[in-house]
């Protein structure tokens, strides 16, 4: 490997970690269950909430009547307040809570640990396979409105009101600018991308790599009529040459209606950059995805901050939150949260049940593959959380799921 493509894959590695600046201490919620007390990373809910952000412009990629029919201007949610980050002088994002320091040398000890002391159990042992629940279009197109399938990783298809629905699609063998190097999938996705029938959008919450797959987007975009985006990402996209006219790019608390489904980019506390020179040049966002009566919120990636409160406040309760569950490590705190974060997340944002995602696909952190479903599976069961924990590939009713097997307990 050359010295450009290694630093490639040290930058890409690293990014899927979220190790560039972070620290070794954990914010643990004092109390699991208080949601009118929710601890923070120091982030206040007002910063959260502080000004309010004009819509992404045209010359941006958001997209009105350009983008088609059925769909609406990005605009600021009624009310909404403020984005929450900064800017620093060269443009780059920025949470609201300053990100603690690593410093090279710990950075650099972090990626020798990754790459080279690597605990027994990371990924699943030889003869354990990932049960996969095949899906066809046939199905799909069976299916009744309201359905949703996990995919792997943060891929989640929803289908509602007739029309199909994405959610960080990776498809690749690897999550890495590289087919031979970088981390590995567990198992092959429920269905293959020529297999999937045409989609209303893809939700797309920031542009690492484990999240925004290029190879999978240029597939994916004949057959995808809108994909929305964080500021700066649909730009990524674009240049990949997607049409312009496909992308609607979103500031925190902007909203876009599109074929009757209403989607909110809302804050997440994160970074983003796919080599070691465009770090936070794109912002990062979680979402809230709206029909009619029925609510379903997605994580993207983020640490644990007041910013779920301030959503939870702000829509009320969610049939489902789709909450990030996996990658976690107590190096890396302020971009990934552990499963005593998520839990308290959930509960923040009113969340009735919830689907650990994030997990299960990719070897991203430090911790046995299965730990974060029996971690998280053990603290629901001490709140009384329904949690969702489907097989990959498996339908679940979003309103009413049936309820879901420790699948991950037969796979070891």
């Amino acid at each position: 490997m050359t010295r450009s493509a290694t630093r490639r894959a040290l930058a890409a590695l690293l990014c899927s970690l979220g190790v560039v600046a972070v620290t070794v201490s954990i914010s643990v919620p004092r109390a699991l269950g208080a949601t009118s007390s929710s601890p923070s990373l120091g982030t206040s809910a007002a910063a959260v909430i502080e000004t309010t952000a004009a819509p992404a412009s045209l010359s941006e990629g958001a997209s009105g009547s350009s983008a088609g029919a059925g769909v609406s201007n990005a605009v600021a949610r009624a009310g909404a307040g403020a984005a929450g980050y900064r800017r620093d002088a060269e443009g780059n994002y920025q949470n609201a809570a300053p990100q603690p320091k690593q410093g090279f040398w710990k950075t650099v000890g972090l990626f020798w640990d990754v790459m080279f002391r690597k605990p027994a159990g990371t990924e699943p042992a030889a003869g354990q396979a990932i049960p996969v629940q095949a899906l066809t279009r046939a199905q799909l197109m069976a299916a009744p409105d309201r359905t949703l399938y996990r995919l792997g990783h943060s891929t989640v298809l929803l289908k509602l009101r007739g029309r199909f629905w994405l959610t960080d699609p990776v498809f690749s063998e690897r999550a890495s600018p590289f087919s031979f190097a970088g981390p590995k999938r567990f198992h092959a996705p429920p269905i293959a991308l020529d297999e999937l029938p045409e989609l209303e959008g893809v939700i797309l919450s920031h542009d690492h790599y484990d999240h925004l797959d290029e190879a999978t987007v240029k597939a994916l975009a004949p057959k995808v009529r809108h994909f929305l985006t964080p500021l700066g990402v649909g730009k990524r996209l674009i240049d990949w040459g997607v049409p312009a006219g496909q992308v609607q790019q979103l500031d925190w608390w902007q909203s876009t209606t599109v074929a009757g489904v209403q989607f909110t980019a809302t804050p997440a506390q994160h970074f983003s950059g796919r080599s070691l020179f465009d770090r936070n040049s794109t912002l990062w966002a979680s979402w809230v995805i709206e029909d009619d009566d029925m609510r379903v919120f997605f994580s993207g990636d983020t640490g644990y901050f007041d910013g779920f409160k301030a959503i939870g406040e702000r829509f009320g309760s969610f049939d489902l939150t789709l909450m990030e569950t996996g990658a976690y490590d107590a190096r890396w705190p302020y971009v990934h949260m552990q499963p005593e974060q998520t839990l308290q997340a959930h509960l923040d944002l009113r969340g009735r049940r919830m689907m650990p995602i994030h997990n299960g696909t990719f070897d991203l952190a430090m911790h046995r593959w299965q730990d974060p479903f029996e971690r998280i599976l053990a603290l629901a069961r001490l709140r009384d959380v329904e949690l969702v924990t489907p097989i990959m590939g498996a339908p679940v009713d979003i309103e009413e799921p049936v309820p879901t097997q420790a699948w991950w307990q037969e796979a070891s």
